[in-house]
């Protein structure tokens, strides 16, 4: 029996979707071989039987896989609305943002050892730390994880992950959650455009709607403030955001391909280890010249920055692992949920005026980001769902004057007069 096994594309923190690049090869469940009968049955009832277990069992599997769904999607879509809401509450008490980022992105260094805990609970062939390690590494090729492929295929990817973190947290500072959350959903675009244009994917007209949707609510989210400097700024920081972890899943793909589970755990732990290593130096730059700046350590809010770097940990995990138990669609929706639960919060906590520009932008473009989630055959799935609601009305109307005509037929056999004496 073949095995095959699901992979994945790391997704950057504070990004959507993904899962637009995520990818399933396969499925581990094994099959369950049919149990021997010792009573001869007939061979329709037994297609039937056969029939009607598969489907309960199809039925059943695809019942679970929603219910788990609906799991995921509110699990992504609270600790993605929780970081936000948390870092913008940070913000008021310590004003640095990319000390945050490089904070919150150390914690990555955790993916690998959770997966390997979560390998051994639960993988039938165990293996040793070492071993696991080594069989992840060969992700990158023949020589596994040396010095060369560490500065040209996680580097660069550490640097666009720190980028996409920083210019998010730091535009929450510029505009309100509620903004910042729905801006971000034009990721989603961007990365259809990039991926059309770089990687020659098929070509979607209801993508470049999306995409054209996306553009116009950007334009309709500046204007709904009335281009003042600050909003202005807030929107360019978000949308570069947005850019940046379109160009992080673009390049994944065209580098890297797709990923195993255990091969992405290690892949994020390596961006978090080229974090400490390389990032730290740019926190300490900012302190002592005073662009973040502190008076003391005391002075550090650490419960919440220890509660966002455990959301936006907890949010990447179910973002990047989450495939494994649900639909890819239904984690994407996690996303674009957020953004009226971060616009509640900030009617409650903000000044925030939900005027009519704003409120056409918002929907707009969480139309696009609904667009860019249809299927690549949606058209002939749309085709042959007309075709089959077509032939069925014309059977039943068929039915239909088919009884009509048997009931004038027998109603004429009764009233017609009888001649015999």
């Amino acid at each position: 029996m073949k095995k095959h096994s699901a992979r994945v594309a790391p997704l950057s923190a504070c990004n959507s979707p993904v899962l637009t690049l995520t990818k399933v090869e396969g499925d581990e469940r094994p099959r369950d071989s049919p149990a021997p009968t010792e009573t001869q049955m007939p061979a329709g009832v037994e297609a039937g039987g056969r029939a009607s277990h598969c489907c309960w069992k199809c039925s059943r599997e695809q019942l679970k896989k929603f219910f788990w769904g609906v799991a995921v999607v509110l699990c992504i879509c609270s600790s993605w609305a929780g970081s936000t809401q948390l870092a913008k509450l940070t913000f008021k008490k310590f004003d640095a943002p990319f000390t945050l980022t490089w904070f919150a992105t150390n914690w990555n260094f955790l993916f690998f050892p959770l997966y390997y805990v979560g390998h051994v609970c639960k993988s039938t062939e165990k293996q040793s730390l070492k071993q696991r390690y080594r069989e992840c590494c060969r992700f990158f090729g023949d020589n596994g994880l040396t010095v060369k492929v560490f500065f040209t295929k996680a580097a660069p990817f550490g640097v666009l992950w720190t980028l996409t973190n920083y210019l998010y947290l730091h535009a929450i500072k510029k505009i309100n959650t509620t903004d910042v959350s729905v801006l971000f959903c034009c990721n989603k675009a961007f990365v259809f455009l990039l991926s059309w244009i770089v990687l020659r994917d098929r070509f979607m007209g209801v993508r470049i709607v999306a995409a054209i949707l996306a553009i116009a609510g950007i334009v309709m989210m500046t204007y709904a403030d009335g281009f003042h400097n600050h909003s202005v700024i807030g929107i360019a920081l978000v949308v570069g955001s947005a850019s940046m972890s379109a160009l992080y899943k673009v390049l994944f793909k065209l580098l890297l391909g797709s990923a195993k589970f255990g091969e992405a755990a290690l892949f994020l732990s390596i961006l978090g280890v080229f974090n400490i290593l390389f990032i730290t130096c740019i926190p300490i730059i900012l302190y002592f010249t005073k662009v973040e700046y502190w008076n003391s350590f005391d002075d550090i809010p650490w419960g919440n920055l220890c509660g966002f770097s455990v959301l936006l940990l907890t949010f990447n995990i179910v973002l990047n692992f989450g495939i494994a138990v649900t639909y890819p669609t239904l984690m994407s929706l996690g996303v674009v949920l957020s953004v009226p639960v971060n616009a509640v919060v900030d009617h409650y906590t903000s000044n925030i005026v939900f005027n009519g520009v704003r409120v056409i932008a918002i929907i707009i473009i969480g139309l696009g980001f609904l667009l860019l989630l249809l299927p690549e055959e949606w058209d002939v799935w749309l085709i042959k769902l007309l075709m089959r609601l077509k032939v069925r009305k014309k059977e039943e109307t068929a039915e239909g004057n088919g009884d009509i005509g048997s009931g004038l037929q027998t109603k004429s056999r009764r009233t017609r007069p009888s001649f015999a004496r």
